[in-house]
Order: structure tokens, then C-alpha cells, then sequence
């Protein structure tokens, strides 16, 4: 009997120690993924009213946690039965990510008369009228939850390689482990970020010229930090599905690679960012090409 229940315990431990490895692993292995979700959810819920910023942020926070709540059973089934569909699952995400950058770069320099009627919209429904401004934010909650869904599926993607050919409940445990910590660090962040100018507006009103002064320094640098989080949401949107697209091609992948390795060091990493961030663009053009192509047909039809 203490045999056996030592033997348990060892088993346990065993397990748990693989886990703690594995977890370290695939959270070294998602890090950058996890900067650019973090820019792409931070760009996706600025610019509502103060008082509605972390409501939005909690509601697109609880739409991750759906998300992840069906990916990781999915990711499972599809490790056990189709391991085949992974990398074509991930292509279509990695096109679709491309191609809502670049149907914003788009709309925001091909349509700017359209892009400025958008803004003062917004502008209006955040300033007037509380139904408007339910549907600017349901508009950007769906939005934020549809990106977090492409960028948590690249990132269960990761993990499920990381943990490939373990015991079922060391890859459910990993999974379960590096989706919570994902959502709630990337969601605490975006909280963070999202009422800076709330936090440095307090210490502004506070007692103490260093309190005052750091606060004003907040509220002077909130505004850039929120444009920089919103070209780097951009950015990551053609990075993280280029990158994507990339390494779904071996070809391609090993040319990036070749192409980067002959420059080697931080000139590498750059020249494997831009190929990334180029065929992203490229990629993203195509399927809108397509997708308004599409369009005018049924319009004509």
C-alpha cells in the first residue's frame, strides 16, 4: 500500500515536473506573439468613454477566455486525429490577420474622405447619444475578440508543438497553463495601459511636485504611447500573419531563413521581420483584391 502510494506521488511529481518545463518552454516560444496581442488589443479598445475602457476591456477579456475555450479542445482533437490540418488552419488565420491590415492601411489612406466621415462618427457617438455609442463599442469588442481568436490560435498552435507526443494530461495541463496566463497577463496589461491617463491625471491633482510631476509626464506621454500601440498593431497584424504565411511554405521559410542567416545577428533578426512584414503586405493586398472583387460580382449579380 505505501508502495503503491509512493509510487503515485512519484508519478505526480514527474508530471508536474514536465509540465513546469513545457510551460517554460511554449511561454519563451509564444513571448512575441504575445507582444503583438497585447499592441493589437490595446490599439482595439482605445478611444471609448473613460468610464466604458475597462468594462470593454473585460468583455473582450471574457470573449478571449471563449476563445481559448474552444480552441484548446480543438487543438487537442486536431493534434490526435489530424495533425495535418494545423498548419493549414493557421495559414487562413495568418491570411485573414494580413488582410485586415491591410484593409485598414486601406481604408485610411485609399478612402480618406470615408476614413474622416468614420472618425467623426465615432467622435459624435463617444461625445452624444449612448445607443451610439453601445454600437462603437459592441463594433470594437467584436473586432478585438475576432483578432484574439486568429493571434490565441497561433499561440495554442506554438504550445501544441511544445508538448507534441507527451502524455494527453501533461498537453491538456500545458494548455489549460498557458492559455489563463496569456489572457489574463495580455488583458491585465491592456487594463493597465488603457487608464494611464486616468492614473496620471490622479497624481497630477495629488500633494507633492514630484507626484505632479510624474502625472503630468503620464498624461503627456499617454496619448503617444496609444498612437505608437496603434502603428505597432498595425505592424504586428502583417509581422505575425506574414509570419505565418512564411513558415506554412517550407520553401519560403528556408530562403527567409538562408536570406537572414547571411546577415546574421541583429541584422538577421531585421531582414527576417521585414520579409515577414512584406509578404504580409503582399499576402494582405491579394485577399482584399479578392475580397472586393468578390463583392462587386454579387453586386452586379
Amino acid at each position: 500500500m505505501a508502495t503503491s502510494l509512493l509510487l503515485l506521488l512519484d508519478d505526480i511529481a514527474t508530471v508536474l515536473d514536465d509540465v513546469s518545463v513545457l510551460t517554460k518552454v511554449a511561454a519563451k516560444k509564444t513571448a512575441g506573439v504575445l507582444g503583438d496581442d497585447l499592441a493589437l488589443n490595446a490599439q482595439q479598445v482605445s478611444g471609448v468613454k473613460a468610464d466604458r475602457e475597462l468594462p470593454v476591456v473585460w468583455a473582450v477579456c471574457k470573449g478571449s477566455f471563449v476563445n481559448k475555450a474552444i480552441l484548446v479542445p480543438a487543438a487537442l482533437a486536431i493534434g490526435t486525429w489530424l495533425p495535418w490540418l494545423v498548419t493549414p488552419l493557421l495559414m487562413v488565420g495568418g491570411a485573414f490577420l494580413c488582410f485586415e491590415g491591410f484593409e485598414k492601411l486601406a481604408h485610411k489612406y485609399l478612402h480618406k474622405a470615408d476614413h474622416a466621415a468614420d472618425t467623426a462618427r465615432h467622435e459624435q457617438a463617444v461625445a452624444d447619444p449612448p445607443v451610439d455609442v453601445g454600437a462603437v463599442e459592441k463594433q470594437k469588442i467584436k473586432g478585438a475578440v475576432r483578432t484574439d481568436f486568429i493571434l490565441s490560435a497561433e499561440i495554442i498552435a506554438i504550445t501544441l508543438g511544445t508538448v507534441q507526443g507527451q502524455p494527453f494530461v501533461t498537453q491538456l495541463t500545458v494548455l489549460v497553463g498557458i492559455a489563463l496566463a496569456m489572457t489574463v497577463g495580455v488583458y491585465g496589461l491592456v487594463a493597465g495601459i488603457v487608464k494611464l491617463d486616468d492614473a496620471g491625471l490622479y497624481l497630477s491633482q495629488r500633494d507633492g511636485a514630484g507626484a505632479q510631476a510624474l502625472g503630468r509626464g503620464i498624461l503627456a506621454t499617454a496619448p503617444w504611447l496609444m498612437k505608437g500601440l496603434s502603428i505597432a498593431g498595425t505592424a504586428a497584424m502583417f509581422l505575425v500573419g506574414g509570419g505565418i504565411l512564411v513558415h506554412g511554405v517550407p520553401a519560403l521559410a528556408h530562403a527567409v531563413e538562408g536570406w537572414a542567416a547571411t546577415l546574421g545577428g541583429f541584422g538577421g533578426s531585421l531582414a527576417s521581420m521585414a520579409a515577414n512584414a512584406g509578404i504580409g503586405i503582399v499576402a494582405g493586398a491579394i485577399v482584399l483584391a479578392v475580397v472586393e472583387g468578390v463583392k462587386k460580382l454579387r453586386r452586379k449579380g
